[in-house]
């Protein structure tokens, strides 16, 4: 887990197709430290990510793929029993 606040910039490209003036553009985003090296495999394997968040100690992390699907970070075995333990009670 990164402290609150530790971030790393990186470069993100927005295609022609996403983006709202229908030009491709690239902006600097900030990622929190500790997840970056996931964010980073994911985007560099052409799975795009549309935003992220670690959970900075206070809930589950998570990447958002631009697909619609979200992927979670739990940091051990134990938060990840009770997330799907939680998601398994109300659906």
């Amino acid at each position: 887990m990164c402290k609150w606040g530790t971030t790393v910039e990186r470069a993100l490209t927005i295609s022609a197709r996403k983006s709202h003036t229908g030009k491709a553009f690239t902006k600097i985003i900030a990622i929190d430290a500790c997840i970056a090296p996931i964010v980073d495999a994911l985007n560099n394997a052409n799975i795009e990510t549309e935003e992220s968040c670690c959970g900075h100690g206070l809930c589950t992390g998570y990447i958002a793929l631009m697909d619609g699907r979200i992927l979670a970070i739990c940091n051990s075995k134990p938060e990840w029993d009770q997330l799907r333990d939680h998601w398994l009670d109300t659906h």
